[in-house]
């Protein structure tokens, strides 16, 4: 991804986040929109913070439907990230123990989490079906996603 392009995925992202749909229609448009510009996007989502469980519960998504509607804090890559309010970036999914499988096609994935007045309340999540391609435009791209999400989710 290209840094004029990196600037054209966020001002597009930033067009959603400020259209005046519902906060269902925004995460899914950004979903849908992320999916179609990023060709190596192929399951895009939001979780979010199950109420006062410590639990996530899958929003809008865009891709193969998951058994994934809830995720145990601590468990998986997105269990793991509602702990350590940290991205976390896996390159092989093959190399980490603590790894929910969506799918045998997910080779790499990365999560984003999404922070409200200091509060971890969700994430962002993708898996690629290729290995070793996320880069740190991947993670810029994400964080300012989950900004603008931040800004009209609470």
């Amino acid at each position: 991804m290209s840094l004029q392009n990196l600037q054209e995925l966020k001002s597009n992202i930033n067009n959603i986040a400020e259209n005046n749909h519902s906060k269902e229609e925004k995460l899914q448009q950004i979903c849908d929109y992320l999916a179609s510009e990023i060709s190596y996007y192929d399951w895009v989502g939001f979780y979010f913070k199950n109420g006062d469980k410590d639990e996530l519960k899958l929003a809008q998504f865009h891709g193969e439907p998951t058994e994934h509607t809830i995720i145990p804090f601590g468990k998986g890559i997105c269990g793991q990230v509602a702990v350590s309010n940290e991205n976390f970036v896996v390159q092989d999914v093959k190399e980490q123990d603590n790894y929910i499988s969506c799918g045998w096609k997910v080779k790499s994935e990365i999560v984003i989490p999404i922070f409200v007045d200091n509060q971890n309340i969700g994430q962002i999540d993708i898996d690629s079906h290729t290995a070793n391609v996320f880069t740190a435009d991947d993670e810029n791209l994400l964080e300012y996603a989950c900004k603008k999400v931040a800004l009209f989710i609470s």
